[in-house]
């Protein structure tokens, strides 16, 4: 922050301390419902195709690193390990809803 907004700041804490309490309280609040009227924008779109091209290319690089001549339900599993990580780490993925237990 710039020191002049510093001193704006500062200069308006002054004035606020020689509020009484009951207004200090009811600025407060104001702060608090503007707050929560506040909307956050929402999450940019992505391009249509894009989603598709990343999942082909993610096909793509599981075919160079699984083995072609292991049987399909293995190449299957083994694409599945790739995609969803280890059993041991699902439960500290942060991106993934939490299982019930």
């Amino acid at each position: 922050m710039t020191v002049r907004l510093h001193e704006r700041i500062n200069a308006m804490r002054q004035r606020r301390r020689r509020l009484p309490l009951r207004d200090r309280l009811r600025r407060h609040r104001r702060l608090v419902e503007l707050g929560l009227k506040v909307t956050t924008p929402a999450r940019p779109v992505s391009k249509p195709g894009r989603r598709l091209r990343a999942q082909e290319l993610a096909a793509k690089a599981f075919e160079k690193i699984i083995d072609p001549a292991a049987p399909p339900e293995e190449r299957a599993q083994r694409r599945r390990r790739l995609t969803n990580g280890p059993l041991e780490f699902h439960e500290d993925r942060v991106d993934l809803p939490k299982a019930e237990k």
